[in-house]
């Protein structure tokens, strides 16, 4: 008998080699109807795996993440098995489980395309084959018999994988009725519990994502184990293409981008850069308290700022390439990072242990070369503005002001009611230490801070392996918008290694010289990002103090476009945003087109209004308000916006 333990700390007896799917069914019926894919000892398995010792075990529906990435990855297999059929002769790359679905990258024998017009075919395949429900069987191969099997099959991309990637003894593979692929798993125990079956799109992508080599095709699809929540999936999808924020952003005319400009520039027009300084003038006052020093870097440095810090060891290749000047071995690179120009002020003289912690605050604006394709409106762009801080301090202030950086995060999520958000400890990969710096005892400290500071502040955050910067952990925020989307925004680093690279010291109290410990800190993560998320968490309804078009002034007619001029530049005066629509077109129109840009206050002008220096008000979504006088609607709308100022935080 083997002792299984359950995440409630329960344990239970079972026979050695029962299986996660017999344990479920020991439970309930209902349960084991429900289950897709277990953990043993932390590791995500198929739910027929035989567990022979003592373990702990976690069983996982559909609604959980790892469920979801258990059954995507086997739709993903499912897809590949629809397409061999279909396509004989294809070439497989890669086909992973991704957020929402999967995809796979194949390459389709001459004379074949697969385009948007094949996508119903491929649907009914996959649904075809998962009637079947066929026994997805997983193998353990030698590197050998692994590039024999494939080679026979005419598996190009699959044996240059085995070839170059997979090491003797680590190598399985999963088949499933005619199909065959590498994998680690895991899996569906059967094809079956695959009920609802979408293909998203198709792309171009490259081989290995070397723009080098083969350009493959794309192929993203999502899968279900009901056709309701198909349904209920896409009707989400056609919600959030009414709230995407590149849609939005041009119809309130907040930002665009230019070819001639360049890919992934995006320019912030007059009403988005009103925006974007509402949110700066925001984050400054929330900062008050905390004792921030607020500077400006320049948007470039020399090329070995970037080599001290490491920067450029590490990202040097993805990086803009290094500006080269008139004068020899003279070489710039646009800025990526302002945590080494941070380092800089605070080495510009001695420090005490009396002026730690040492708060350095900067919308600093960074520059990185992300690829062409995976570019995407304002949250994957070439060049991004974070609302950035580093924190100078001692190391038993560590803790305090780590939980003093959370409670600025958590009162900006509140701020814009972002109420649904998860922690994320991102922790260093100690299978992979090369790609990090500093030693072991050093990551351990700075990890352990960071698991006693959301302790304290009885923050639930879960641990991720591998996923932290370079130079030290972190703790990242992902917050869920209204239609339910994951996206990493605040983020709070802890970082040994850089003040040791840039040399920094403090006189401590004995007067000899000690290392401080750097604190990177961005409660937006950058204006970019956040104001994408913003605007489709809100659909672009932004709270009045923000929004950077609080009124406009519709006049019935030209007759009274002079008047209506009159009224926006009083109101201007009072320092309301306001706007006029002087358009020749009906007053219906005016009103339409803009309710479509969110504007809050609509102030229609007539003949009357004219006469009597007044305007008749209606509220985005609440229909008339009445007529004011142009001096009592300024006061009406300035004490709005110091009553929703006042319940900021």
């Amino acid at each position: 008998m083997i002792k299984i333990t359950f995440p409630d700390g329960s344990i239970r007896e079972y026979e050695s080699g029962v299986t996660g799917l017999q344990i479920a069914e020991s439970i309930s019926p209902a349960l084991a109807r429900d289950v897709v894919s277990c953990s043993v000892n932390g590791e995500t398995v198929e739910l027929n795996r035989p567990i022979l010792k003592n373990a702990t075990i976690a069983l996982y529906k559909f609604s959980d993440e790892e469920g979801k990435y258990t059954f995507w990855h086997t739709s993903a297999h499912l897809l590949a098995e629809a397409l061999q059929e279909l396509y004989p002769g294809i070439q497989f790359g890669f086909g992973p489980a991704v957020e929402n679905g999967f995809f796979y990258d194949v390459m389709p024998a001459d004379g074949q395309t697969i385009s948007e017009n094949d996508f119903s075919k491929i649907e009914a395949k996959m649904l075809e084959l998962a009637k079947k429900n066929e026994p997805v069987v997983r193998k353990e191969v030698s590197k050998e018999n692994a590039l024999t099997e494939f080679k026979a099959d005419g598996q190009v991309y699959k044996c240059e994988h085995i070839d170059q990637d997979l090491e003797d003894g680590t190598i399985t593979t999963y088949t499933q009725g005619k199909f065959t692929d590498l994998c680690r798993g895991p899996h569906l125990v059967s094809t079956g519990l695959i009920k609802a079956v979408k293909i998203m799109s198709v792309a171009g992508a490259f081989w290995r994502g070397d723009a080098k080599r083969e350009q493959m095709i794309r192929i993203y699809g999502i899968t279900f184990p009901k056709k309701k929540m198909l349904e209920e999936y896409l009707t989400l999808l056609e919600e959030a293409k009414k709230r995407d924020h590149r849609k939005i952003g041009k119809e309130m005319e907040l930002f665009m981008f230019s070819e001639r400009v360049g890919k992934g520039l995006p320019i912030w027009l007059p009403k988005g850069t009103q925006l974007r300084l509402g949110l700066q003038e925001m984050l400054r006052g929330l900062l008050r308290p905390y004792d921030y020093q607020e500077v400006i870097t320049p948007g470039i440095g020399g090329k070995n700022l970037y080599v001290t810090s490491g920067h450029y060891d590490h990202y040097g290749k993805d990086a803009f390439q290094p500006i080269h000047t008139p004068e020899e071995d003279e070489e710039y690179m646009l800025k990526p990072m302002n945590c080494p120009h941070h380092c800089e002020i605070y080495s510009r003289k001695p420090r005490s242990y009396k002026d730690l912690p040492l708060r350095i605050a900067e919308f600093g604006t960074v520059f990185r070369y992300e690829k062409s394709g995976e570019l995407h409106g304002l949250t994957r762009v070439r060049t991004f503005t974070q609302d950035d801080a580093h924190i100078f301090v001692r190391p038993d202030q560590v803790k305090a002001e780590f939980k003093a950086v959370i409670d600025i995060i958590l009162k900006v999520f509140k701020t814009f009611n972002f109420e649904n958000y998860e922690a994320q400890i991102s922790l260093r990969d100690p299978k992979d230490t090369e790609k990090y710096i500093g030693s072991d005892e050093i990551w351990e400290e700075s990890e352990n801070a960071i698991r006693e500071a959301c302790q304290e502040m009885r923050l639930n955050a879960h641990e991720e392996i591998g996923e932290a910067a370079f130079y030290g952990p972190k703790l990242d925020f992902m917050v869920k918008d209204a239609l339910g989307r994951r996206w990493q925004l605040g983020t709070i680093q802890v970082d040994y290694n850089l003040p040791e690279r840039f040399e920094l010291e403090y006189t401590g109290e004995d007067n000899k010289k000690h290392r401080p410990v750097m604190i990177h800190r961005a409660p937006f993560g950058s204006l970019e990002r956040f104001v994408a998320v913003l605007i489709e968490h809100t659909a672009g309804k932004f709270p009045l103090w923000l929004t950077p078009e609080q009124c406009v002034v519709l006049p019935i007619s030209d007759k009274f476009n002079g008047y209506a001029e009159n009224v926006r530049h009083e109101l201007q005066i009072l320092g309301i945003r306001c706007e006029t629509d002087s358009r020749s077109e009906k007053i219906g129109r005016k009103i339409r087109d803009n309710e479509m840009k969110h504007t809050p206050y609509l102030l229609i002008v007539g003949e009357k209004e004219a006469a009597e220096g007044k305007v008749s008000v209606r509220r985005q979504g609440e229909g008339d308000k009445g007529v004011m006088s142009i001096s009592e609607f300024g006061q009406f709308i300035l004490a709005e916006v110091a009553k929703e100022k006042a319940n900021l935080l």
